[in-house]
């Protein structure tokens, strides 16, 4: 009798367990070799019929050569497993993989669910700028008990809608020429980033309408300035279109600029929603010789803002900077534009303006869910605050310091709806910025190709030949009926719930369901400093980071 050891026994049941593996029984490489030698053998045999006898053999065996080309091809690349392994049809994933945003947008997602815009707040868009009816049959499609769901609170008396939206004077004390904006207006977007049509037909818009426009960080571009729209030119920390050769900033260049008929506010931006801590990106294949220019930087490279400024680095420095870009502007409105991320260094700003006795005319919040053309996805997903807490944080704060009354609060991020524009201004600000709305306005269908110079409808791109499939006149007519109508549906709701002017907005108007039988207000779910209060006895909740808060460094 035989007898084996326990390990020889383990090795023989290891060698029958592979042999059993369909993998071992399967020659998957031979069998794919011998497939596209196939290939090449049938064209090759059709290339003597193909030859002699009748043309219609041309078109088969080209086709049939061709992937026998391309199977041979996968077969000895080495950069793709999936070819290598599946020759020829392997090619299929790559295709459905470029077509899954189109095929998820167009026939997968529901109208509600969609991002970063949903279909219903899409067509809406779409319909609005054309002139068509918005309205919504067989009622809502949301999820009324869903928790985070929110409603405005109705009046029993509702009434009547004024006839013109009001308007937000900006200017402080130390303003000379204040300036009056509407409640919503074209957030901050560059020319680069954008195409010389499209920013001239936001601009026509814009005055059209009688609304502003932001330049962005990108500088003043003729196209910016010749329809005649008012504008808020905007700096960051690139300083484009007023900076040395060294890429400081110029003051004299300023000046000369910011005194142009058509500037009515100057901006300087922090940071974006976006992307906060990073600055700006505009790729190199966009840097055309004209966007070269205008940004005064080298054609064809890459434009990279450095994530910090130059001409500040405490929140004192800041505040007296905002003080000069005022008095070389002429004295204009002048402001900042931030996404919050640390109140402490936010309560630290206020603080210096405090003991400086200097005011920004306004701020804008710049909420995290903004958009931008191109940033790494981790700042995009993880970085900085939503525009919610972002900008109840920054109307508190100014608030609790006594602040509120001299700086106006701008709010931009995913604004697109008449009740996008109530829910800010019912959390604190004072007037709105729309961007991708806008973009949707002049024709953008969210294809989400803006980092790529090829934009399928002539907005985010600098290729001539796509940039003029976007008539500038039909689509600035667009961009005017957009917010008017985005106004008036906002002055609508309003009305509804029986107030007549944004002052009347409060912080229990808005509802918000946070489980199956709780509902909550504004007001009860965030702490509302009042007047002063951060200056005489800070509530709990706002002590510690009111008593870390130093005027002289960022502290986090």
């Amino acid at each position: 009798m035989v007898t084996t050891s326990r390990g020889a026994e383990d090795a023989r049941r290891d060698r029958d367990a592979r042999s059993q593996h369909p993998a071992a029984r399967t020659p998957v490489r031979p069998f794919r070799q011998l497939a596209v030698g196939g290939l090449l053998v049938l064209a090759v045999c059709l290339v003597v019929p193909a030859l002699l006898t009748s043309p219609w053999w041309w078109l088969p065996t080209l086709v049939l050569m061709a992937l026998g080309v391309l199977g041979t091809a996968d077969l000895t690349q080495r950069r793709h497993s999936v070819l290598r392994n599946y020759p020829v049809i392997g090619h299929l994933r790559f295709v459905l993989e470029s077509l899954r945003p189109e095929l998820q947008q167009y026939f997968i997602e529901r109208n509600f669910d969609g991002r970063p815009f949903d279909r219903d707040v899409r067509t809406l868009v779409y319909e609005r700028s054309k002139g068509t009816e918005a309205e919504e049959p067989f009622g809502t499609e949301r999820d009324v008990y869903e928790d985070g769901y929110e409603f405005f609170v109705p009046s029993m008396a509702p009434g009547p809608v004024p006839e013109e939206p009001p308007r937000v004077r900006i200017g402080g004390p130390d303003c000379t020429r204040p300036y009056d904006m509407a409640l919503l207006n074209v957030s901050a977007m560059s020319f680069g980033s954008l195409s010389a049509n499209a920013i001239l037909a936001l601009n026509k818009g814009a005055a059209m309408g009688g609304f502003a426009h932001d330049t962005g960080e990108g500088g003043l571009s003729e196209y910016h300035l010749r329809p005649g729209g008012d504008l808020v030119w905007e700096l960051g920390t690139g300083y484009f279109g007023c900076r040395t050769a060294e890429g400081a900033f110029d003051p004299s260049e300023f000046a000369r600029k910011a005194a142009h008929e058509h500037i009515k506010c100057v901006s300087l931006k922090l940071s974006q929603g976006a992307k906060p801590g990073i600055g700006g990106v505009l790729p190199g294949s966009k840097v055309t010789a004209e966007i070269a220019r205008v940004r005064e930087v080298p054609q064809g490279r890459t434009v990279i803002s450095p994530p910090y400024h130059q001409v500040f680095s405490t929140p004192r420095e800041l505040v007296t900077f905002l003080a000069k870009m005022r008095e070389l502007a002429g004295g204009k409105p002048t402001g900042f534009k931030l996404c919050v991320g640390s109140r402490r260094q936010f309560l630290a700003v206020c603080k210096a303006m405090l003991e400086e006795g200097v005011t920004p005319d306004f701020i804008i919040v710049d909420g995290a869910e903004g958009g931008t053309g191109a940033a790494p996805l981790e700042f995009a997903d993880h970085l900085g605050a939503p525009l919610t807490e972002g900008l109840i944080t920054v109307h508190s704060a100014l608030v609790g310091c006594g602040l509120r009354d001299r700086i106006k609060i701008g709010a931009s991020g995913k604004v697109a709806t008449g009740a996008d524009v109530v829910k800010r201004l019912l959390h604190g600000a004072d007037f709105t910025n729309a961007a991708r709305a806008m973009m949707m306005a002049v024709g953008c269908i969210q294809a989400q190709r803006c980092h790529t110079n090829t934009c399928p409808v002539g907005v985010a791109t600098q290729d001539p030949r796509r940039a003029r499939a976007l008539d500038v006149d039909d689509k600035s007519a667009r961009v005017h009926r957009f917010q008017r109508a985005t106004l008036d549906s906002a002055l609508q709701m309003m009305a509804a719930m029986g107030v007549q002017h944004p002052d009347e907005l409060r912080p229990h108007m808005l509802r918000r369901r946070i489980g199956p039988a709780t509902v909550r207000s504004y007001e009860d779910l965030y702490d509302w400093p009042a007047p002063g209060e951060l200056l005489a006895e800070p509530p709990r909740d706002w002590a510690v980071d009111w008593a870390a808060a130093d005027p002289d460094r960022f502290s986090v």
